[in-house]
């Protein structure tokens, strides 16, 4: 069975690494865009990821432009308006797909292991995706999650 610390990443930069980087910690991945409603959620996701980097947690942005094209903007656009909206300081990976053939396989692996109420497509920008320090994913978040709402859940997987 494929462990997601396994998977190929695409980083922002262009070059392809994994995500053995982050193995044994706690992730909240999610797909991200710079022109959404829910793009304010970054802040959110900036304190969770200040609150608790120190004890194993890392937050891994994904711009992805398949809804409502809302992330038209190359890695440099969306790295400078992360950067200067929202201060972001953790890991914004290069643009990709969510859904359909051309899925990243990071997001294949969590929308097999974790479906949706309506299936295992994403259906919008900020879908979030819980992971444990085994890398199981333990839990999927719908956009209207907010980013504070899962603190205790963090928190019970960091010990």
């Amino acid at each position: 069975m494929t462990k997601l610390t396994d998977l190929p990443v695409r980083l922002a930069d262009g070059t392809t690494g994994d995500l053995s980087a982050y193995a044994g910690k706690v992730l909240l991945i999610v797909n991200t865009a710079s022109k959404c409603g829910f793009t304010p959620q970054y802040e959110g996701l900036e304190e969770l990821y200040r609150d608790y980097k120190d004890r194993g947690f890392e937050v891994l942005a994904f711009p992805c432009n398949q809804f409502g094209a809302q992330e038209p903007g190359d890695a440099a656009e969306i790295a400078n308006f992360c950067s200067l909206t929202y201060d972001v300081s953790f890991p914004v990976m290069a643009k990709i797909d969510v859904n359909g053939d051309d899925a990243d396989p990071i997001f294949k692996h969590l929308k097999k292991e974790k479906s949706g109420l309506l299936g295992s497509a994403i259906k919008w920008n900020f879908t979030k995706f819980l992971v444990d320090r085994d890398g199981k994913v333990v839990s999927r978040h719908a956009p209207t999650t907010k980013p504070e709402q899962l603190r205790k859940e963090i928190e019970a997987l960091l010990g």
